[in-house]
Formats: structure tokens, C-alpha cells, sequence
């Protein structure tokens, strides 16, 4: 990794290189004294309080201090790959999917982990379950009905099917003991490039960091009053939020987009319906995924739930393929 520049190493990124990917160079100390260095390359998330945050592609995050860095430099992004379906594990994308709609507090049990929000989104709101819950199984799951409980929120499982490690036998056990299935979902993968290229009017997309006001009035579930909306909505590695003015103070459209190493996770792509059939949804794709190509993204991903037909028939359409279905389990206490 080379940062020299006539002989001498040089810091060559600043704050508004936030978005950008980055090559850094580091100093630390060894146990022994000595002064070792560190080379880290990847998304520059934040850079706030004099430190920096940098996702690498692994969706890892790293947290390197201004003072400690002697190199650094903007560096193009790998090339996209343009064809064909990446190949991923299920255990991946669970983890990948999982990272972009964090929870407001989680508790491990074992390898699975319970997660909370105040409601928003079952996906933040149910149990990762991603190995053994390192105690049998109906005591894990008397634990984790009254964990929520103790929340005042249902019990769910968010489990999966139809791909290599899924949790069939998860769905059964569950379902052997009154749990109901509520709702299933489809993951979709493709590449991220075929997305960037579609004839979209990207121009009327707006992009940020951050969520506002007419952004919320738009998003069907920020229904759910309390501060939790924006602490889920604006966690993640690498958020970006895309807006469509409407002539009013809502949005035609909106999206949310999460890029976390090579994948870029699609979500929350609403359309008014005074406003649909007129591209906005692919414009709104197309401007975040571009955004995502640019920091170095390749594949994405995207949920929606199976009986959506306009939503699979668009995704379809961009050559996003099912990569396996997830499921909620929720307790009945009927049952």
C-alpha cells in the first residue's frame, strides 16, 4: 500500500471526504514499546470529535483516532461487477440484513440475540436466532416471551427457509409449540450495477444523510411515535435516505439505503399513491444505488414480503432474485 508522495507519508483526506472510500495509515504502540503501524481501507463513515469511523468491506467498523493517523488517501472504487447474481450464505446476509434495521437495545442468549424497538418493524423487534441458544429450546424460548414481556411486546422468531443453513427444522419446532407464522418475506440479491444503469430521472432524487420531518410523514411506519424511529432508521454502517418532493410537504417517494461492505440493502421505498406508474420507485432505486456503487458496493439486496405483487413484479424487473424466504413466528398465548 503505497502513500508516499516524494518520499513522504501524507494525511490527504479531511472531514468532506465523508462517503468517500479511503486507504488510512495508523500508528499504535506495541505491548513491548515499539511503534507498529496499522492500514485499514473502506468506507469513511463519520469523522466527528477527532476520531474516525471506517467501515471496511466486511461491514466491520473501525474507530481510528485523527491523532494517531501519518497516511491517508482517497481510492477509487473496484470495479462493480455487472453480471450476474452474487453468490452469498445465508449466515452472511442474515448478518448483513440484521446490521441495517438495528434494534434500540439487544440481549444475547446464547448465539442468538433478542432485539427491540418499541414496535417498529418486526425485524427489530424479534429474535435473531443464528445457532444454539446454549440452553434448550423451550427454555430458550420461555426466555425470550418474557423478555418481551417484560417489554410490553409480542413474542417473535424471525427465522428462514429455502437455502443452505437455513432453519427448517427451527419453523417446525416452532410451530410444534403453538408458535404462528405471521408474516413471510422474500430476500432478493443482484447486482448493484444493473440497478445504477436503469433510465431513471435520477435528477428529481434528493440525497442525505440524515432523516427529516417530510421524509417521516411519508414513511408508512413512523406512525409509531417515539424517538426509537430515528435511532432505527439512522443506524446501520452507511445510511443514505432518498427523497422525491411531492407538491405538498410529503414526498412523492422516499427510500433508505444501508451499503455495508460489498452489499447495499434497498428499504422503505414508498410511493404516494397519487404519484405511482411514474418511475418514481426506480428513481429513487437507481439514485441510491449509484450512491452505493460510488463507495465501492457491488451486490444488493432488498426484503418484501411475498404477497406484494407490484414490488416483486419491480424487483423482478431488475434482475433481483430470491436468495431464500424469512419468516415471523409470534407467540400465541392461546396456544
Amino acid at each position: 500500500m503505497e502513500f508516499t508522495a516524494g518520499g513522504r507519508l501524507e494525511v490527504r483526506i479531511t472531514p468532506s471526504d465523508v462517503g468517500k472510500r479511503v486507504s488510512v495509515r495508523r500508528r499504535a504502540e506495541a505491548a513491548d514499546g515499539s511503534r507498529e503501524f496499522t492500514d485499514t481501507v473502506g468506507v469513511l463513515t463519520s469523522w466527528t470529535g477527532g476520531v474516525l469511523l471506517i467501515t471496511r468491506r466486511t461491514g466491520e467498523s473501525v474507530h481510528i483516532a485523527e491523532s494517531s493517523l501519518v497516511a491517508g488517501k482517497v481510492v477509487p472504487a473496484a470495479p462493480a461487477r455487472r453480471r450476474g447474481t452474487p453468490a452469498a450464505s445465508f449466515d452472511e446476509l442474515a448478518r448483513v440484513s440484521a446490521r441495517a434495521w438495528q434494534p434500540v437495545e439487544s440481549e444475547p442468549l446464547g448465539e442468538w440475540v433478542l432485539r427491540a424497538a418499541s414496535g417498529i418493524t418486526r425485524r427489530a423487534n424479534s429474535v435473531l436466532p443464528l445457532g444454539d441458544p446454549g440452553i434448550p429450546l423451550d427454555d430458550a424460548l420461555a426466555r425470550v416471551r418474557a423478555w418481551y414481556a417484560e417489554r410490553g411486546l409480542p413474542a417473535y422468531v424471525q427465522t428462514a427457509t429455502g437455502a443452505e443453513g437455513t432453519q427448517e427444522r427451527l419453523c417446525a419446532a416452532l410451530a410444534e409449540r403453538g408458535w404462528e407464522r405471521e408474516v413471510t418475506a422474500e430476500l432478493r440479491v443482484g447486482g448493484l450495477a444493473p440497478i445504477g444503469d436503469l433510465d431513471a430521472d435520477v435528477e428529481r432524487v434528493r440525497l442525505g444523510r440524515s432523516v427529516d420531518e417530510p421524509w417521516l410523514r411519508r414513511y408508512q411506519r413512523s406512525r409509531v411515535p417515539g424517538p426509537h424511529v430515528l435511532k432505527v432508521l439512522g443506524a446501520g454502517p452507511s445510511v443514505w435516505f432518498a427523497t422525491v418532493p411531492g407538491p405538498s410537504d410529503v414526498p412523492a417517494a422516499i427510500g433508505r439505503c444501508v451499503v455495508d461492505g460489498r452489499w447495499a440493502g434497498f428499504m422503505a421505498v414508498e410511493v404516494d399513491p397519487a404519484h405511482r406508474r411514474q418511475g418514481l420507485a426506480t428513481a429513487v432505486m437507481a439514485a441510491l444505488a449509484r450512491r452505493a456503487l460510488d463507495e465501492g458496493a457491488s451486490a444488493a439486496w432488498l426484503q418484501v414480503e411475498s404477497d406484494n405483487g407490484g414490488a416483486l413484479a419491480l424487483y423482478e424487473g431488475m434482475g433481483l432474485s430470491v436468495h431464500h424466504l424469512y419468516h415471523h413466528f409470534r407467540y400465541s398465548r392461546s396456544s
